[in-house]
């Protein structure tokens, strides 16, 4: 049986025995307790409760009794709070669901209400609407951060921190910490971030600040949607550039190419994206980077081999406007001649801002078309300190993964400094620390395409962190006891269970991140 879906076969066998006290909501009972909400929007049934039973994981699916689409925000905290008024023996749940992009449930409720996020963005109009002032846009929870940029590129501006991938709602990276190559210089999304709207697990409607309701304001960026619905959120913005030099080089040896990564993000002077890539045994690889990129020197591109080997990319960017180009093209070459990359695999290109933060949607497009997109997606996120990743280096890329590995691997260091330790965003304890992402399909039922194979390469490099002390911390993590999870905050847990207690006492938001049970359905399963 595939590792990660026993919980949520597990927990299916406890609704539908009843576990202690609880059964599985079905239409009917869920009608009978919010039939009588005066909503702007509707419950959905059928079609969209198996709709909302699946995410880009495509590794679990727990069906909810029904779909909420609000038509305002009054919507949600009404639902909520009359969730709320049924006490703590209703069986009802609420998740928030925005693009459905967690990889295992996080935005799923079985027999519980889950709510279509996007279609509050999509209502228009009123506390719906997104507003560009000055140095900030004002923008629903379940607004997709590339409507976002499109909205503030009109007015010249631009978020200053992003995902590599963004087709995912506002509120959604808000509630983990949203994390891409601009974090060293600007933190995670977390850190830029001026006022949130929330619905508290009470059914509270509250405006929160770091001046204003201050403890709720932190604890839900980065909060996994424990302690209330992000509605509406505020986010610091900056002048946008026009265009975006944006270069590729490679590394064979990891020592050097980390020292160059960190000097980079420490350089008063630097890139404006910095990311890094693992590259194990594939053939080939300037030859694919000619269709988008072109080489310094084609001669020398040419005659480069990376065949059974592990390599070391370095992606990066520099942003200007067309009337700085030469100014920009000696930056660049400053910064580059500082880097100890391999001189034969320089390749760069120049695309609009916005072609260059929706790369990845690219990437999508094809996929979707040769069927590959809509898979399992076993995805290992890692928070690495610097202290430790050699070690961890030697051991994944050396050891468990020499042979093959099913996507990209994402590897690069960003400053403890850039964020926010008031937030419930929990990371490594050094001032230097590395996300590593494994980012896998499995499109085959067996073998070196299985979820199986994926999996125990996953739990192969847990198991090295875990037991070489490692220090790593999990991002997007899979845990499914209160024990893990426990262990995952350490000192900070009673912060975070205090905070769960004072903003949802009935454990109702949430339940796909199985943190907190409801009533008294068992934590650990």
């Amino acid at each position: 049986m595939k590792p990660s879906i026993v919980y949520c076969l597990k927990l299916l066998l406890l609704l539908a025995l009843g576990g202690v006290t609880m059964h599985v909501p079905d239409e009917d009972t869920v009608v009978a307790s919010l039939g009588s909400l005066r909503l702007d929007g509707h419950f959905g049934f059928g079609h969209d409760a198996h709709a909302a039973a699946r995410d880009f994981g495509n590794r679990c699916s727990l069906l909810p009794a029904a779909v909420l689409h609000p038509g305002s925000v009054s919507d949600i905290a009404a639902t909520v709070r009359r969730v709320f008024l049924l006490g703590r023996h209703s069986p009802l749940t609420v998740a928030a669901r925005g693009h459905g992009h967690s990889l295992l449930g996080q935005s799923q409720a079985a027999g519980g209400i889950v709510v279509k996020m996007e279609s509050l963005a999509a209502a228009g109009g009123g506390d719906t609407a997104m507003r560009v002032h000055g140095g900030h846009v004002d923008v629903p929870g379940g607004e997709l951060w590339i409507n976002v940029l499109r909205e503030t590129l009109k007015h010249g501006l631009a978020p200053r921190s992003w995902t590599d991938y963004l087709h995912l709602t506002v509120g959604g990276t808000l509630s983990n910490a949203g994390v891409s190559g601009q974090a060293f210089r600007h933190g995670p999304q977390v850190s830029n971030v001026n006022q949130l709207e929330i619905v508290t697990g009470r059914g509270d409607l509250v405006t929160c600040s770091p001046e204003e309701n201050s403890d709720l304001f932190y604890a839900a960026l980065g909060g996994l949607g424990q302690f209330g619905i992000i509605t509406r959120a505020r986010i610091a913005l900056e002048p946008a550039p026009k265009m975006v030099r944006w270069i590729r080089v490679l590394y064979s040896d990891f020592e050097t190419f980390t020292e160059d990564q960190e000097m980079l993000i420490t350089a008063e002077k630097s890139f404006d994206y910095i990311e890094g890539f693992v590259i194990i045994n594939r053939t080939g690889i300037l030859n694919n980077w000619r269709t988008s990129f072109k080489p310094q020197d084609p001669v020398q591109a040419s005659q480069f081999q990376s065949d059974g080997r592990v390599l070391y990319c370095l992606e990066l960017t520099k942003n200007f406007n067309h009337d700085e180009a030469d100014i920009m093209e000696q930056e660049v070459g400053a910064l580059l001649s500082r880097l100890r990359y391999i001189s034969s695999t320089l390749f760069y290109t120049d695309v609009t801002y916005l072609e260059f933060l929706d790369r990845v949607h690219t990437s999508e497009l094809k996929l979707r078309a040769q069927g590959l997109w809509d898979v399992p997606h076993p995805w290992l996120n890692l928070l690495i300190p610097r202290s430790t990743i050699h070690k961890f280096a030697k051991e994944v890329f050396g050891k468990i993964l020499k042979d093959s590995n099913n996507g990209p691997i994402l590897l690069y260091p960003v400053n403890r400094t850039k964020w926010d330790n008031r937030t419930s965003v929990v990371i490594p304890d050094e001032e230097i620390f590395y996300l590593v992402g494994f980012l896998s399909s499995a499109p085959s039922s067996s073998g070196h395409g299985s979820v199986e194979h994926a999996m125990n390469l996953n739990n192969q490099i847990v198991d090295f962190c875990e037991k070489n002390g490692v220090g790593m911390k999990q991002y997007l993590a899979p845990y499914t006891t209160q024990q893990q999870w426990k262990a995952h905050f350490g000192a900070r847990w009673e912060t975070f269970e205090r905070r769960k207690h004072t903003y949802d006492p009935l454990a109702i938001l949430a339940p796909g991140q199985r943190i907190f049970p409801k009533a008294s359905l068992p934590m650990s399963l």
